[in-house]
Order: structure tokens, then sequence, then C-alpha cells
């Protein structure tokens, strides 16, 4: 079983486009959304769930006791989470980072940590196969280890099922989330776009595929709206070692299509959609080898 991770630098490049795509090329395969802060590969796949479980993710502080109100807790909090009140001291659950020095430092042990629920994570069926995606709770953090935690459940629908690649639409950026969708990958692909903050968030991204030693593929969105930016990324993965798939021209039919649900891959007159085909037609033979 192979695993690749489509990721992005930065939001809009065109990275959950391309990966429905995949999916849809693919068929046989486990599909995982990543982007748990904005999920949005279901919105393509249309799946019907068929599990729905509470991520009960990192600590958050409360009062318990009788507050003395020494003060102790709001000087040791460098989250700035604790404030006086006239009868106890107040936690703010958004500020609080869970890390237990108030409940440590209590003399008179008032403040415990509990477990809170900062998502949900689904089991789902799609046309295409198994998806397993979720959504964090408006708020919440410790997105890294809910994406963690639907990567687990995708690894063993894989297995079970005899699956021979796991798809994943990553979250943009690099952080948290990203991290967690790039842990344990065989390869990744990084979609970019020719613009100035597509290249420096490219070059991010790269970073962090090389720290963590992934074969690397990479492919162009929207090439030719700055052929210039285009020749700086091409050279970059020339000069870096980088397997650029190619690129995909602007297309007026995706926007289309994407408005209406439907794939682009499925419009033999789309430019764009012959070249995401051509990229499936190179990255199955070597996920499926």
């Amino acid at each position: 079983m192979k695993q690749i991770s489509i990721i992005s630098g930065k939001g809009g490049t065109g990275k959950t486009t391309i990966t429905s795509s995949f999916i849809k090329l693919a068929g046989d395969q486990v599909s995982v959304d990543c982007d748990v802060d904005a999920a949005n590969l279901h919105i393509m796949l249309s799946p019907v769930i068929k599990e729905s479980n509470d991520f009960i993710g990192g600590e958050a502080a409360r009062v318990t006791g009788e507050c003395i109100q020494c003060g102790k807790c709001e000087e040791a909090c460098r989250f700035m989470a604790i404030s006086d009140s006239e009868t106890d001291i107040k936690i703010d659950p958004i500020k609080c980072e869970g890390c237990g020095v108030c409940e440590e430092i209590c003399p008179v042990d008032a403040i415990e940590l509990f477990s809170e629920k900062q998502g949900t994570y689904y089991i789902s069926e799609t046309k295409y196969g198994p998806m397993v995606h979720a959504k964090l709770d408006p708020g919440s953090e410790n997105s890294g280890l809910i994406v963690s935690r639907i990567r687990e459940i995708a690894e063993d629908i894989a297995v079970n099922n005899n699956k021979k690649a796991i798809l994943i639409d990553g979250a943009p950026g690099i952080g948290c989330p990203v991290i967690s969708s790039l842990n344990g990958v065989d390869y990744a692909l990084i979609v970019t776009e020719p613009t100035l903050s597509g290249i420096s968030d490219f070059k991010k991204a790269h970073e962090l595929t090389k720290f963590f030693n992934i074969e690397t593929f990479a492919c162009i969105n929207k090439s030719d709206i700055n052929e210039k930016n285009s020749r700086i990324i091409s050279d970059y993965c020339r000069d870096n070692d980088l397997t650029l798939l190619g690129k995909i021209p602007y297309d007026e039919m995706v926007p289309e299509a994407l408005s209406r649900k439907q794939f682009i891959v499925d419009n033999p007159k789309s430019p764009a959609a012959k070249k995401i085909i051509e990229f499936w037609d190179k990255l199955k033979k070597i996920l499926y080898s």
C-alpha cells in the first residue's frame, strides 16, 4: 500500500480540485481529507456517512474546588488565560493551552484539567471508495492530532480492504495539519501557482518534504497566467532535483465544472483535464507498482 499526500504552500492553488480528480480517476482507493479546519473534498465526492465519532483532543483547565484567590495561578499562566473575579478566578477556555501549570501550582487543588471535544471525524463511503474526513470545532486546536487520527483510520481501512493506495488531500500551508498529513507517506505532490506568494510558499512546502525525506513531485497550476514565474518554479525544480510533472494551463472550464459539482476530468475538451489525466497516468504507475 502506497500513500501520497497532495499539498500546497498556500490556499487557492487548485489542490483539492486536482486531488478529487485523482480520486475519480483512481476509482479504488481510500481518500482522506486532512484539511480539517476548512474541509471541502466532500463537496465533490458526496460521501455517505457510515460512522461519526467525537474527537477528544487536548485538555483545558477548570475551577472545580473552592478558590482562595491567592493569585498564584494567574501569575504563573504564560497564556494570560486566568483572571480574577469577585469570588474566584476565571479561566478563558479559548486562551487556555492545557499546560497544567495552574493545576500543579494551586495550593488547595481547586483546578483540574479536563479533556474536551474538539471536533468530529467521519468514516464514509463514496462512489470511488472509502473516505475518512473530519471537521474541527470552531475555535478548537490540535488539528494535527485529529489529522493523525483520521490517517490511522484510513490506513486500517486500506489494510482490511486490500486497497493499494491512499490519496490524501493535505491542508494548505506548512503548519501542524500539513506535517501530520505528510508523516509516514511514500510520496508528496506540491501544487503551486506562478505568483510571488505561490513561489515563496512552494519553496517552504518543499523544505518540509525534504525534512521528512519524502520523494516529492510538483505541478504548476494556471501556469500561463505568468510565464516568467512559471520558469522560476521550473528552474527551482531542476536545481533541486524535484520532479516536475508538468504545467496545467488556466482553464475557464474548471470553475464552471466546479460550480456544477462536476469533475473537470470528465470533460474531454478541457485543456486542464488533459494535463491532470496525464499527471495521474504518471503517478498511478508509481503508486500501483
